[in-house]
């Protein structure tokens, strides 16, 4: 029986739920939900708290305690620091990284209303979206995706933007996003990248487990998909050039190209200036590590310009 550490949100209990079905094909798994600070927090705006592991804090000391045998992440909640005495045993299959704008009249981002009001509670996003549409009123949001969701049906917003991947883990089929069973007269939008360019290893999983624990290693390595472990090692790559954090304004897309390499895009902001800078550039597919650091430092040489 393997016992797996997750948050107790609906959407990190879904996503640990069904990657125990991919491991142990339908039995021996046991989820363990527990709060952490993020969870605890959660009526304190997120740029007023010590975000750093916020979300991954009392799941790794579950599994480092031997409370658990894994855990599985949102691989963009991790910190870019290592966590002594734990390690990635497996990035499974990702799903799609983009972002999803929700509004009750199935506005994309071209066609809200000049002073619509947007919810989201990361600077990447927020910098984007007034990039392309500077009149819109960007607002800060908190809450788990339902509490999300529900405050547009309300009329608080108009609009969200959330992770893709979270709605079609918790309402598949995509037909079904935004109504599923909330029920709620909602519709999505999806976001391209060239709209706004995902956070680090959005739509991926992490799954920690003890770097000595040579039997669970050896289960998840199984079920490891290569190519997501390679992509997101080059957007994290990226992404720690400029000094980590889930909520840094940051975004980066990398993906296989038709010849087996690696293209990495990716956009640093500064919330200041609201000035955005977006880069790509190429490498072989054993080079994620060099490319994420190189694009890095093309973008901060320009962002500094």
């Amino acid at each position: 029986m393997l016992r797996i550490a997750t948050r107790r949100s609906a959407l990190a209990k879904a996503q640990a739920y069904q990657f125990g079905l991919l491991l142990t094909q339908r039995s021996n798994f046991e989820l363990v939900t527990l709060a952490t600070s993020g969870d605890v927090a959660r009526d304190v705006p997120v740029d007023q708290v010590d975000v750093k592991g916020m979300f991954v804090d009392t799941i790794r000391s579950a599994v480092l305690d031997g409370d658990c045998d894994l855990a599985v992440h949102s691989y963009k909640d991790l910190p870019t620091e290592p966590a002594p005495g734990l390690t990635i045993g497996a990035v499974p299959p990702r799903e799609d990284p983009r972002d999803i704008l929700i509004s009750r009249d199935g506005y994309a981002l071209s066609t809200l209303p000049a002073t619509a009001t947007v919810g989201t509670s990361s600077q990447r996003r927020r910098l984007q979206l007034l990039r392309a549409r500077p009149s819109l009123q960007v607002l800060g949001i908190r809450g788990n995706l339902d509490t999300r969701l529900r405050k547009v049906a309300d009329g608080e917003f108009d609009a969200v933007v959330v992770a893709y991947a979270g709605l079609r883990r918790l309402y598949s089929p995509p037909e079904a996003m935004g109504l599923g069973p909330l029920g709620l007269p909602l519709k999505a939008a999806p976001l391209e990248p060239g709209e706004c360019l995902s956070a680090a290893a959005q739509g991926a999983l992490a799954v920690e487990c003890r770097d000595d624990d040579e039997h669970t290693l050896a289960a998840l390595k199984t079920v490891n998909h290569p190519p997501s472990e390679r992509t997101v090692s080059a957007e994290r790559a990226f992404l720690e050039r400029f000094g980590g954090g889930c909520l840094a304004a940051v975004g980066a897309l990398c993906t296989v190209t038709a010849r087996g390499g690696l293209e990495l895009a990716g956009m640093v902001g500064d919330p200041g200036r609201r000035r955005v800078v977006r880069g790509s550039d190429v490498a072989g597919y054993g080079q994620a590590t060099e490319l994420g650091q190189r694009l890095a430092d093309q973008l901060r040489l320009m962002l500094d310009g």
